[in-house]
């Protein structure tokens, strides 16, 4: 009975994730400057720290709902906000310069350790991340799905987020693939903006909708 629920988790990760974005600049730009290696092992750091996300977002969630509807419904207007910002942000995208690819110097490789650190580190103390997550947590999952299932969705958030940088890694290890991306990347990246801003907007007219409704209920409440 969950799977339309995963599936709109799995979605929004799919779009949240592709949008560029301090994770993604950090994976191409260690594949690109050191190789195939310290592109994955900063990818692996950086799927690592989706596990931090997570844990908060399954321990502070119930106390969230439980304590404060306002609140909620706060989260639930900066979840719209920030999927509009991640939409309105890949509509502007430009094509990339191959020259700077190109410039980018090849200097000496950073130890598995060192790559996988500064992965881990830039998901784990990005804002954006962190609100992506509590939007999640508090929106598209229902707060009465039990804890198990939950804690399924976040498993495959990390692995997928692994699987996918991990992907990127190696693809933008090859010349090939990256001068093709730099001439025809910012198309895909203006089609996720696209629909990005229309799960925002979706979002926020549901909530604007909600509370329409709530104050109709209390207006009639007190006529009688």
């Amino acid at each position: 009975m969950y799977w339309s629920e995963f599936l709109t988790v799995a979605l929004i990760h799919l779009l949240a994730v592709a949008s560029p974005g301090p994770d993604f600049a950090v994976v191409i730009h260690e594949s690109v400057s050191h190789g195939r290696r310290a592109g994955l092992f900063t990818a692996l750091g950086v799927g690592s720290g989706i596990f931090l996300h997570v844990a908060y977002s399954l321990l502070g969630i119930g106390l969230i709902v439980a304590q404060s509807a306002a609140l909620f419904a706060v989260l639930k207007w900066l979840a719209a906000a920030y999927l509009l910002y991640l939409g309105w942000h890949a509509l502007q995208a430009r094509p990339a310069d191959p020259a700077a690819l190109r410039a980018l110097a090849a200097s000496a490789a950073p130890s598995g350790r060192s790559a996988f650190a500064t992965g881990l580190l830039t998901n784990a103390l990005n804002p954006k991340v962190t609100l992506f997550f509590l939007s999640v947590f508090t929106v598209v999952i229902d707060p009465h799905t039990p804890r198990l299932i939950q804690t399924g969705y976040g498993l495959y958030l990390m692995f997928a987020t692994t699987g996918f940088f991990c992907a990127m890694a190696l693809l933008f290890s090859l010349s090939r693939v990256r001068s093709g991306f730099a001439r025809m990347g910012h198309w895909f990246d203006r089609l996720m903006g696209a629909v990005l801003i229309a799960l925002g907007l979706r979002l926020a007219l549901g909530e604007l909708l909600s509370a329409s409704l709530f104050s109709l209920c209390c207006a009639s409440a007190m006529l009688r």
